[in-house]
């Protein structure tokens, strides 16, 4: 199992920027992938971004051009910038890791409220 803890969530107005951190331990950073997801107040939880252990990344196409996934292997964390807040991003975010496909484990979530 792996434990991570989400920070930087906040408010911020339309076009804002956040940057959201994930920290992991438990497990061997390098080798995991990670992944951003966020969940609307009656909706379901959806993928915002992901990034393998080699580095690769993709996005939801509602994200695209405006939001950013990166780790550090050093620092045993994932960070997601998200630039241009738009009240429809309004959610809380959340930290997932993998080992392949095996799930590993869940952060206890980050609200992020942009106001329009």
């Amino acid at each position: 199992q792996v434990q991570l803890v989400e920070s930087g969530g906040g408010l911020v107005q339309a076009g804002g920027s956040l940057r959201l951190s994930c920290a992991a331990s438990g497990s061997t950073f390098s080798n995991n992938n990670f992944g951003w997801y966020r969940q609307a107040p009656g909706k379901q939880r959806e993928l915002v971004a992901g990034i393998s252990r080699s580095g690769s990344t993709n996005y939801a196409d509602s994200v695209k051009g405006r939001f950013t996934i990166s780790r550090n292997n050093a620092k045993n964390t994932v960070y997601l910038q998200m630039n241009n807040l738009k009240p429809e991003d309004t959610a809380v975010y959340y930290c997932n890791a993998k080992f392949g496909l095996r799930e590993l484990g869940w952060g206890q979530g980050t609200q992020v409220t942009v106001s329009s």
